[in-house]
């Protein structure tokens, strides 16, 4: 949970940031030849920018810790993952988490573990081995996703990734989700519909989401078509579940320190926050505002908003070397971080402490980071001579080279 201090936290992540320190000082050599992707500068200046707000935060101490928390985070995903080895299969490490974690959680589905907070006269409310319900939805709709990509595959690789596919479904079912069950769907789909865009048009692979956002927001204004019906119609409540009655107190807030915020995290569980004196009723005990923009104005403002659109986009746009190179991969890597951006609206996720799909998407950033790097001269010259005109060419996977070429 967002801003909770948990005690492994206190220990592991640490840990993990003093380790990466030590392979980044033994790599050294090839942290000096390291070029930089864009959208990995947008995102440390949006964390520079997060450490900075620590100066104005309502309580400055509470907002230096997670900071510092956030800083180890960063540091122990992203520097081992751009210096890793363009052969190593980051994603595929990943999909055996997520499916270890997946079968893990059945034992304790078995167990009978049940959200009592959320689940109201529902047969299946499972929260796993997590603390409510939606947080085991979330984990096995990222799990679904992971385990499509490697259906792609044959032999072994293709099984397991049936049996995860498999599992992460009963999962959702089990944990009554029903936005992780639809984004599980619906983010592959937009996905493939984004790259199948840019394949034809050659536009940019941030574009269409940007259009997709219009869109809705010109047609919110011209009609009474909303996000409040679509709740309605979906759930039969149209405040999602109430996240519109923190929304509304959110807002009033954040026009309160509109430009810069109340500082990183140093607004929700912070003592003598003014949750306690202002908030309406239930609200007074929430972590967050169940999304992760409106809590991302909250802390910095929409000045620090701004930097965060710019990291996703700048993300989203370069994607396009990955579409260029591996457009199976490209598909899988869009299709979590359009689940993980569309899921922010709902709960609040980047930049927030060590929420798992925050890791996700960091660790997303770091891949797409690997394949912006250019090629290496001897595997340039061999695209260069085996790819045939107006054609991406073939993979230069070496573990999957047919599948490869038949998907460019």
């Amino acid at each position: 949970m967002s801003g909770v201090a948990r005690p492994e936290n206190r220990i592991l992540w640490p840990a993990m940031a003093a380790i990466s320190v030590v392979l980044v000082a033994q790599n050294r050599g090839r942290l000096a030849k390291l070029i930089w992707p864009p959208h990995i500068i947008c995102l440390l200046t949006c964390l520079g920018f997060a450490g900075v707000s620590v100066l104005w935060a309502f309580r400055p101490e509470n907002s230096f810790i997670r900071f510092a928390q956030q800083v180890m985070i960063v540091t122990s995903i992203v520097l081992p993952a751009m210096l890793a080895r363009r052969t190593a299969d980051i994603m595929r490490g990943l999909f055996l988490c997520f499916t270890f974690g997946s079968i893990l959680n059945i034992f304790f589905v078995f167990g009978g573990f049940i959200d009592t907070f959320d689940c109201k006269a529902i047969q299946f409310c499972y929260t796993g081995y997590f603390v409510a319900k939606n947080y085991l939805g979330e984990f096995a709709a990222i799990s679904f996703l992971l385990s499509l990509y490697e259906i792609l595959y044959r032999g072994w690789r293709r099984l397991l990734g049936i049996t995860g596919a498999t599992v992460a479904v009963y999962l959702i079912l089990m944990s009554n989700s029903k936005t992780a069950f639809g984004l599980a769907f619906i983010s592959p789909l937009l996905a493939a519909l984004v790259l199948i865009t840019r394949r034809i048009t050659s536009i940019s692979v941030a574009i269409m989401p940007l259009f997709i956002v219009l869109c809705y927001v010109l047609l919110s204004n011209v009609s009474h078509y909303n996000m409040n019906l679509l709740s309605y119609k979906l759930y039969g409540d149209a405040t999602f579940s109430g996240r519109a009655i923190i929304w509304d107190f959110v807002q009033h807030e954040i026009d309160r320190r509109s430009l810069l915020g109340w500082g990183y995290e140093s607004f929700w569980l912070v003592p003598g926050s003014p949750v306690v004196s202002d908030a309406p009723g239930w609200v007074k005990i929430m972590p967050n505002s169940h999304n992760g923009y409106y809590d991302t104005t909250l802390d910095m403002g929409y000045l620090g908003l701004a930097f965060l659109v710019v990291f996703i986009i700048a993300t989203l746009h370069a994607m396009g070397r990955i579409a260029d190179r591996e457009p199976a991969r490209a598909w899988l890597v869009l299709s979590l971080a359009l689940y993980v951006i569309l899921y922010n609206f709902l709960e609040s996720l980047l930049m927030r402490g060590g929420e798992f799909e925050w890791l996700v998407f960091l660790i997303l950033a770091a891949e797409i980071g690997r394949h912006w790097q250019p090629l290496p001269l001897r595997r340039a010259v061999y695209r260069t001579r085996s790819s045939r005109p107006g054609s991406p060419g073939p993979s230069l996977d070496p573990q999957t080279p047919r599948l490869r070429s038949r998907l460019s």
